[in-house]
């Protein structure tokens, strides 16, 4: 397990170092004023250096204190559309392994809405929902992580082993007793996977749910640095709320690595 753990953590700097250069190529070859655009070392000294005879309010920990409230609000924002969003995807997965009625009558509803983009229907969920409530945020959150956890538990569900299945029918257990002992634990890879691409995805609909509803958080923010020309600001917020999402998606990794070598599950059953 420890070799798992390892591995993931190396893979996970690996992730951070490519992001980073990356981040510096495009500030370096996109030909945009460094007044505006700024690089990672840039964001680094805002965050964490002092400049030489900085007067008390524009002091790198000043900066930070100004900062991480915005990135707490999106992070609980990001946290309520990722856990209403796999509930209800496990929940409706789970009800179409059990009932092909309810898959036949819920399925193409949640196709269409799958097709219409997110943002064209977000202003009638805030009519719906109220501007600037929770339940808006849940929402329009919820509604980014739904469907691919819904394909991805869907799928984990129905390479269920036909043999397991059968014996526990042979044994007289019902459809939801086997969809209990073999099917979940079955399906774990599955629901690890769409556990860790929903990480981010929570954060995309926390962003877009604050920039169009509440006006709070990074996502809230971002259109008003950009306005007062406070482009350290601006990058700085959106370095790190990618910091922690990076953060987030890898430990969702190394947790889905260890669980599943302890439970003798290879990556190939993905």
């Amino acid at each position: 397990m420890s070799r798992t753990i390892g591995r993931s953590l190396l893979t996970a700097l690996l992730t951070i170092a490519i992001v980073l250069a990356l981040w510096q190529a495009v500030v370096s070859l996109a030909g945009v004023s460094p007044y505006v655009a700024k690089g990672p070392l840039d964001v680094f000294r805002y965050l964490f250096v002092d400049e030489p005879g900085a007067e008390p309010g524009r002091l790198a920990a000043d900066h930070r204190a100004a900062l991480w409230p915005l990135a707490e609000q999106t992070l609980r924002d990001s946290a309520l559309g990722f856990v209403v969003g796999m509930s209800v995807a496990v929940l409706l997965a789970v009800l179409f392994s059990l009932s092909k009625t309810v898959e036949a009558g819920v399925m193409p509803l949640a196709l269409l809405l799958r097709s219409v983009p997110l943002v064209s229907i977000s202003p009638v969920i805030i009519l719906i929902t109220g501007r600037g409530s929770s339940t808006s945020v849940a929402v329009i959150g919820s509604i980014v992580v739904l469907f691919p956890a819904l394909a991805s538990a869907l799928f984990g569900l129905s390479r269920a082993s036909k043999e397991s299945l059968d014996l526990v029918r042979v044994y007289g257990g019902s459809n939801a007793t086997a969809l209990r002992k073999v099917s979940i634990p079955g399906a774990l890879p599955s629901l690890f996977a769409a556990a860790r691409v929903s990480v981010p995805g929570a954060v995309t609909g926390a962003l877009l749910a604050e920039w169009l509803s509440t006006g709070q958080g990074i996502g809230g923010s971002i259109q008003k640095f950009s306005a007062a020309a406070k482009f350290n600001d601006l990058w700085a917020s959106v370095a790190i709320i990618t910091a922690i999402t990076l953060v987030l998606y890898n430990l969702v990794q190394v947790l889905e690595n260890a669980v599943l070598a302890r439970m003798g599950m290879s990556q190939q059953q993905r």
